[in-house]
């Protein structure tokens, strides 16, 4: 049985034979990898491939849960749940017979940014589910009975998430972060929003947000260009050719240091922390990645959890990530405790956080880190969901259609320096933390007043 140490000089080693072994992979991915315009003018990244017949489509709109109304918060939640929930002639019923008959899966998804779709079918099937979301898009029913029925879904999740404390403290980590921002109001709604929201404001958000000049899309499997051209006109082509979204401002994430206490009578407390984070574009972002997932993304091996866990026993798990969308940025992570120990452990990832802002990582630990984010990249991109769902994130990224090629030298490139530049960017100002749970001793001082966009 390896100790935790031992797990930690396996894993890294491991990782050092898979970025070996996978880089002909990753190579050879990129290669295959098409920039596709239809005839009608709809781009796509394609990767042909016949080793399954099978076809994976990602795809995506500008706007996301920033285009819900202040008081309809929920409402591309909405949409998202109800868009599959019968459309053209067929109703609800009918349509989810079709899609289970032929073993499609199609889904949508409203992110902080995006309106998100997902398509997957086998080869022979591929010209009904392509219609199947044809009509989900262009000609959704949005019928009274289907809409109450989701209603009282969406409302029995958000009083679920009421008494759950991971969800609590994460809400009020987002209004503590970002005020009045929309990234600061919840995506799937509340108990006061989602009753509010009519037939009238569903038609209303995708008649707006559903436009082709903010579509990417992202296609793997088995299929030729032409025919998905031509799929992809059929499928896209009756949007509106323009979006008609409400601008989000910019917006920089509340300064740490800053504390908020939530009482809740559970049996363990959690903690919710983070700060100001990289977007996307940041020249310090790759550098911000590695050393991220030294301190707290690497789970078995992160600093937190060998400080936490392994070292002081707070706690079963901690963790740590960058969060980057469109308009800011954070850092965020969590663990849960005893409530008689929350504060030992909010102490303990404060001091280490510090410690890395000082210090920076060791060249061990970063070496280790990066030859593990080279291996475990690529096993992430194993299947044809999975690789669609990645070249459709690059394209949201801006990044550039061979960004699989060049991805292990950016990461290579990171040197022990911007490490530690970027650690000190990111950690130097402490903390916003969010504690639920029991513990009166961690009731914090009062939470300052939440940034305004700009």
């Amino acid at each position: 049985m390896f100790g935790p140490r031992a797990l930690r000089t396996a894993l890294a080693a491991t990782a050092c034979l898979l970025a070996t072994a996978l880089s002909t992979t990753s190579s050879f991915a990129a290669a295959k990898i098409q920039r596709l315009v239809s005839p009608g003018g709809i781009e796509a990244w394609f990767v042909p491939d016949a080793t399954v017949p099978l076809i994976a489509m990602e795809y995506a709109f500008g706007g996301g849960a920033t285009q819900d109304p202040a008081d309809k918060s929920g409402l591309g939640h909405m949409v998202a749940n109800l868009l599959d929930e019968g459309a053209a002639d067929l109703d609800s019923k009918t349509y989810h017979e079709r899609l289970d008959r032929r073993a499609i899966e199609l889904s949508f998804n409203a992110t902080r940014d995006y309106f998100r779709g997902s398509l997957r079918m086998l080869k022979e099937h591929r010209s009904e589910a392509f219609d199947l979301l044809r009509i989900a898009l262009t000609k959704p029913r949005f019928e009274a009975q289907d809409i109450e029925r989701v209603r009282a879904q969406v409302l029995s999740t958000l009083r679920r998430e009421s008494t759950n404390p991971n969800s609590i403290a994460s809400r009020k980590f987002l209004e503590v972060a970002f005020g009045d921002h929309p990234y600061g109001r919840p995506s799937n709604g509340t108990l006061a929003s989602i009753p509010t929201i009519q037939a009238d404001d569903l038609r209303s958000y995708a008649g707006h947000v559903l436009g082709k000049d903010t579509l990417k899309i992202a296609v793997v499997g088995d299929i030729d260009a032409v025919s998905l051209g031509a799929l992809l006109d059929q499928t896209f082509g009756g949007l509106p050719a323009k979006a008609d979204l409400v601008a989000a401002p910019e917006i920089a994430a509340a300064k740490p240091p800053q504390r908020a206490f939530i009482a809740l009578d559970v049996p363990q407390t959690t903690v919710t922390f983070g700060g100001p984070g990289m977007k996307r574009a940041d020249p310090d972002f790759m550098a911000g990645y590695v050393v991220n997932h030294i301190l707290g993304g690497g789970t078995l091996s992160s600093r937190l959890y060998h400080e936490v866990r392994e070292k002081r026993g707070l706690a079963y798990s901690v963790y740590e990530t960058l969060l980057w969308m469109e308009h800011s940025a954070l850092f965020i992570g969590n663990t849960g405790t005893r409530a008689d120990r929350a504060a030992d452990t909010v102490a303990a990832i404060d001091e280490e956080i510090r410690r890395m802002a000082e210090q920076g990582p060791t060249q061990q630990e970063l070496d280790e880190a990066k030859s593990y984010l080279k291996g475990s990249q690529m096993l992430a991109l194993d299947t044809s969901s999975k690789l669609a769902s990645a070249l459709l994130q690059y394209q949201l990224d801006k990044l550039p259609i061979d960004y699989i090629e060049k991805r292990n030298a950016i990461v290579d490139a990171v040197t022990l320096d911007d490490a530690k530049r970027a650690a000190k960017r990111l950690w130097a100002n402490g903390l916003l933390t969010v504690v639920v749970g029991r513990a009166a001793q961690a009731a914090a001082e009062p939470v300052a007043k939440p940034p305004s966009a700009n």
